[in-house]
């Protein structure tokens, strides 16, 4: 007979996982342990009482999740200023919700949110764009290696005024126009892609979304796409252009592929079109921004769920 105790389950050393689910009701069982972790996350160093100017010992507050200052009595709201704002429900489901984005590969619905956790579409679909709202792209520059390359997202692909072909996609559709950059790891690190809508493929905007995220001198790999070079392309920029040709069939020379970023655009390809279905231009940019946001700590050492449960902060602090 196992001597495995089955009343506290663990999660197997040979498992990917690095928070389970067992150890996620564990460690918040209630909203009174996650409201104790909100405050530790977003108070690190004391809660700061504003009427006494200074950090001050304060009282948790029985009828409402609040604290009372132990000096001046000033009622401090934890919530205030988050994504939890005037929200009445439990915190719980809340950090519940977070590990159940979390823990999926290519993202989870809001139709999915309302089933696991009992609340009604409208609640699941506020609390879904809430959390995806907290995984903005971080504003940093690429250098060294990085490959650029366009795509089209959205909804059915047309040629003109007529259904494209079966398997046509990209420019000359009515698909929405996304452009991506990815920065190729080295030295151990993993390499971080930046995604964003553009209203066209046009070369001033794609040379003013390269511009804005890559530093100078850096090493720039494109497909044959007319835009990147010539007069106005990417050498003229001051970055060095490599360029390999897809129409003869060539992905790889040498160290010249896009590879990375495609497989970038094939991850939110697949994930929309499984979890989603369709996702409309007007939200598409928070779709890539969550997609962005789970590359770039597919490796964090802490995991994904702790990754986006950092990002609550207080946009917020009115008295």
């Amino acid at each position: 007979m196992s001597k495995s105790n089955r009343n506290s389950p663990r999660r197997s050393r040979a498992s990917e996982s690095t928070f389970s689910f067992f150890e996620f009701d564990r460690m918040f069982p209630d909203d009174e342990t996650c409201l104790a972790w909100l405050v530790a996350h977003l108070y690190p160093d004391g809660i700061w009482c504003k009427v006494c100017q200074k950090v001050t010992t304060h009282y948790r507050i029985k009828s409402r999740p609040s604290f009372s200052c132990g000096v001046c009595g000033h009622h401090e709201h934890p919530m205030r200023g988050t994504i939890f704002e005037d929200s009445a429900t439990s915190l719980k489901l809340w950090f519940h919700a977070v590990y159940l984005m979390s823990s999926t590969r290519c993202g989870i619905s809001a139709k999915q949110l309302e089933r696991e956790l009992g609340v009604t579409y409208k609640t699941a679909w506020r609390i879904f764009h809430k959390i995806r709202s907290m995984l903005g792209q971080d504003l940093t520059y690429f250098e060294g290696s990085v490959e650029a390359d366009e795509a089209y997202l959205g909804g059915e692909g047309r040629w003109r005024s007529k259904p494209a072909a079966k398997g046509t996609t990209g420019r000359g559709t009515v698909k929405t126009p996304v452009f991506g950059l990815a920065q190729r790891g080295s030295n151990g690190s993993g390499s971080r892609v930046y995604a964003r809508v553009v209203p066209d493929t046009g070369q001033r905007t794609l040379m003013g979304q390269m511009k804005q995220r890559v530093l100078p001198q850096s090493m720039i790999y494109t497909d044959e796409w007319n835009v990147y070079r010539g007069k106005g392309g990417v050498a003229s920029q001051g970055y060095t252009h490599k360029r390999i040709n897809h129409k003869q069939g060539v992905y790889v020379d040498g160290d010249a592929h896009t590879n990375t970023i495609e497989g970038f655009w094939s991850l939110v390809k697949s994930g929309i079109r499984g979890a989603y279905h369709g996702v409309s231009a007007k939200h598409l940019q928070a779709y890539l921004d969550e997609y962005v946001f789970r590359y770039n700590h597919r490796d964090s050492p802490a995991g994904m769920f702790w990754a986006m449960l950092s990002r609550i902060e207080k946009v917020l602090d009115s008295a």
